[in-house]
């Protein structure tokens, strides 16, 4: 699953990834694997990525916070 609002948020921040990654005591490439798909992030590891850039899980997998469909 690509989380396209993760990359979004980073580069909207000026944030390397190289950060980020040090700040959450992962690797970047872990991290540039979260962003391009190549890799899903476990449950805990959203929330802290959500906490970090103080958004919400949603965005960081769609991109924007009300990105539910209607039943």
């Amino acid at each position: 699953m690509e989380l396209i609002g993760l990359k979004e948020i980073r580069k909207q921040r000026n944030v390397t990834q190289q950060k980020v990654a040090l700040d959450l005591a992962i690797s970047r490439e872990a991290l540039s694997y979260y962003e391009n798909g190549r890799r899903s992030p476990d449950v805990d590891m959203l929330v802290k990525l959500a906490d970090y850039f103080n958004v919400t899980v949603d965005f960081l997998i769609f991109g924007s916070e009300n990105s539910r469909k209607s039943k």
